[in-house]
């Protein structure tokens, strides 16, 4: 069956740039390319819901109609994927401000001014030229994509979004129980300590109510068990009790 709009498939992908050839972005393991800690994602198939905007638009729309498992390639023009270069969103910003955050700005460095990202392309004598545009702005992508699989229980929709929000999760260790308006999630113990929990918690009951808008509520469960860790028998001895002498009469 063909993928449709609407659909929720995960995809992979490798990502170049026409003009160079350049890998800038994969789902899959490649030598010439490897990503880092701040990259999006990790190196497995990516979830995608086919015409909601979560990838390039020129990629998105070429979704609809592909059949499950067959690789295709796509072509991107800088209109449908990141846009074109916008002078204006590059800016000299006076170096004092990034020695003020300890800071020392060199080109090529990304990094986040006033709540923006921006690449530093150059440092000169006190100033510093920041790029607010994206860094495939203005270029043309190619993707060779295979659509993996189409999602179809609402379980597997519910725990794909969750995966999305918190990708260092075991989806086996979630419990899930979903009825016509509600949705219960039991989160495992490794998550409590998550930076950032509460903002994905409410970013996951979001996603749920959109994608599914009979469900009214969503609720999660954090279980604290007591440790089973036994505890020490050991008895500890009494108090020396302090013998009293008794008092010596005169001779």
């Amino acid at each position: 069956m063909p993928v449709k709009k609407g659909d929720f498939i995960t995809v992979n992908y490798v990502c170049k740039v026409k003009e160079t050839g350049e890998v800038v972005d994969s789902t899959v393991e490649m030598e010439e390319h490897h990503h880092s800690e701040e990259e999006e994602h990790p190196h497995e198939p990516l979830l995608v819901v086919v015409g909601e905007g979560w990838i390039p638009k020129g990629l998105d729309e070429a979704l609809t109609g592909v059949e499950i498992g067959k690789k295709f390639e796509v072509e991107v023009p800088s209109d449908k994927g990141y846009g074109e270069r916008d002078q204006s969103k590059v800016r000299l910003i006076p170096l004092r401000r990034f020695r003020r955050d300890n800071l020392n700005p060199a080109p090529g460095m990304q990094l986040q001014i006033d709540g923006k990202p921006a690449t530093i392309r150059a440092v000169g004598a006190g100033r510093v030229q920041a790029d607010f545009n994206h860094p495939l702005a203005g270029k043309t992508l190619l993707y060779d994509v295979t659509v993996e699989k189409i999602l179809r229980t609402s379980a597997d929709k519910v725990k794909s979004l969750m995966h999305r929000r918190l990708p260092s999760v075991n989806l086996k260790r979630i419990g899930l129980k979903i009825t016509p308006s509600e949705a219960s999630i039991e989160l495992p113990d490794e998550t409590f300590l998550i930076e950032g929990l509460q903002m994905s918690k409410r970013q996951i009951a979001s996603d749920v109510q959109k994608y599914f808008p009979k469900i009214t509520e969503v609720s999660f469960i954090e279980r604290f068990k007591r440790s089973t860790r036994a505890k020490s028998t050991k008895k500890s001895s009494p108090p020396s009790r302090k013998r009293r002498s008794s008092p010596q009469g005169k001779r």
